[in-house]
């Protein structure tokens, strides 16, 4: 999204905030009705509407498709926007950039292992 803001300007915008009134319809006209279906997921619902061995199947499928693969393409993402951002701003190369977010992924690997749940939830709220 921030190529086309950058190419298109603040008009760019209009690209995704197009999407807002159909998600927020979404929410109040299907949201009553996936809590009489009983489900929390959009994956426990297409095992509800597709049953048998293939609805489980898919929902297998769905959990390692979206749960990992995506997720690491996410967090690959987001790690090269911060590499980026750290060259920009503090005007370091490349890999000392690199190195800086590595430090920081296995600083806060460190800390959230030393201190659970309860630990990163304090961090988050201070």
């Amino acid at each position: 999204m921030t190529g086309f803001v950058a190419k298109n300007g603040i008009a760019g915008n209009w690209i995704w905030w197009s999407f807002l009134m159909s998600g927020m319809l979404t929410v109040f006209f299907y949201a009553r009705l996936w809590r009489r279906a009983g489900v929390m997921t959009d994956i426990e619902f297409a095992e509800i509407r597709y049953s048998g061995k293939p609805a489980a199947f898919l929902r297998g499928f769905r959990s390692v498709y979206l749960g990992i693969i995506i997720n690491c393409i996410i967090l690959g993402w987001v790690n090269l926007a911060m590499v980026k951002i750290l060259g920009l701003i503090f005007g370091v190369g490349k890999d000392e950039a690199l190195l800086i977010v590595l430090g920081l992924i296995a600083l806060t690997s460190f800390i959230s292992t030393l201190s659970g749940l309860w630990g990163v939830l304090v961090t988050d709220m201070v």
